[in-house]
């Protein structure tokens, strides 16, 4: 009988069929990010990276997101939000064979409390709370910090993967 055991060493790869893959207008990429208020926030210093589930708000027609953020004082999520770093954020959909994603570069920068406009009030209400938050702290002790992400680049992606007919 063979041995049918996988070594951890042994890369499977497994293929899908792969109909076409196209990008984006940026239409389209507006309406994805229109369509979705989450997403995966990366961040990185001095090589170490760090990503975090987020919500976000997005004003397609300033092509801006805004983030409401909390953290525990001190925390590693703080150390990595501190200054105003570069940042990626994915934001990703699955519709039967059809997968779309949307890759955002930019800056992260923080908004002072006093700097906080109307329209930031508005903005920041499209950025969804998640219904449950578990924290280590008391509420009084986190760090609740307001953000915008000005990209320098906005891509999408759409794949279309072949029936298995």
């Amino acid at each position: 009988m063979p041995n049918n055991k996988v070594s951890p060493n042994t890369v499977v790869m497994l293929t899908m069929g792969l109909e076409q893959e196209t990008e984006m207008s940026s239409e389209e990429t507006d309406a994805l990010l229109g369509r979705h208020e989450t997403g995966v926030l990366a961040l990185a210093r001095d090589d170490d990276p760090y990503a975090i589930p987020i919500s976000f708000g997005y004003d397609a027609d300033e092509r801006l997101f805004y983030m409401r953020l909390v953290a525990d004082s001190g925390s590693e999520k703080s150390k990595f939000l501190s200054g105003s770093p570069d940042v990626r954020l994915v934001v990703y959909e699955e519709e039967g064979r059809t997968y779309r994603s949307a890759v955002v570069t930019g800056v992260l920068e923080s908004v002072a409390r006093d700097e906080i406009t109307p329209e930031h009030v508005a903005q920041y209400g499209e950025a969804k709370r998640p219904l449950f938050e578990i924290w280590g702290e008391s509420r009084s002790d986190l760090d609740i910090q307001l953000h915008v992400l000005r990209p320098t680049t906005i891509s999408g992606r759409r794949i279309e993967l072949e029936s298995d007919e």
